[in-house]
């Protein structure tokens, strides 16, 4: 799904997705119709514009959010201010691309963020992991997912490999990059994710990252 207050734009983005393959279920111009339309048309990834014309794409986040806990948000977007980019996070998006972003990057983004790895555009994935460690270093920090909280009782039992994968995660490597590293297959990888996410009961690659974070797991 598109949301995108731009027509022409929105279009665009919309045509380049199913010429690369891709099932646009829905497109949307404004915030809170995004979110209605999102939850009839079930999207399995939304590329988001961070400014629209009712609200605004974090709250759009959250919105889907709660319609939909699993989608993945792509925020595509003419700012790359610090906050803009730490509020889309820590409202549940996936990733963050600048507007600015070739389309052979942008589709790649999509076709990471739809397998559930976290995509930053070069720069803002160490300014997102240098705040998780701030906030893990200071868990009286603003946490809007509850995730410190929840951490606090004993930690779920996780096998000696996906701890091992969880940090690589931590430390912001891709699914392929780990594959290289300890000589597996991109496919196993995604599956040791997959079962972190189910046992720590979170949703996506950046909730995971902050959760390693704040247990030390990047050292």
């Amino acid at each position: 799904m598109v949301v995108d207050d731009h027509p022409m734009w929105r279009e665009g983005v919309a045509r380049d997705l199913t010429e690369a393959g891709h099932v646009v279920v829905a497109t949307s111009g404004a915030g809170r119709q995004a979110v209605r339309v999102a939850a009839a048309a079930r999207p399995d990834v939304v590329v988001l514009d961070l400014q629209l014309p009712d609200v605004s794409g974090v709250e759009v986040i959250r919105g889907l959010r709660a319609v939909l806990p699993q989608v993945r948000v792509l925020m595509l977007s003419a700012s790359g201010e610090q906050q803009s980019v730490l509020d889309a996070v820590k409202a549940g998006a996936t990733g963050y691309l600048l507007k600015s972003a070739a389309p052979a990057e942008f589709l790649e983004a999509v076709r990471r963020t739809a397998a559930g790895e976290p995509v930053f555009t070069p720069g803002l994935a160490g300014l997102v992991l240098g705040e998780y460690r701030r906030l893990a270093a200071h868990p009286g920090g603003a946490d809007p997912g509850g995730r410190a909280a929840r951490g606090a009782g004993p930690a779920p039992r996780l096998t000696d490999r996906e701890t091992e994968v969880l940090r690589l995660v931590a430390k912001g490597m891709s699914y392929r990059q780990i594959a290289e590293r300890l000589g597996l297959s991109h496919r196993t990888v995604q599956n040791h994710v997959q079962n972190t996410l189910g046992k720590l009961q979170l949703h996506n690659r950046v909730e995971l990252t902050r959760y390693a974070i704040e247990r030390g797991l990047d050292d």
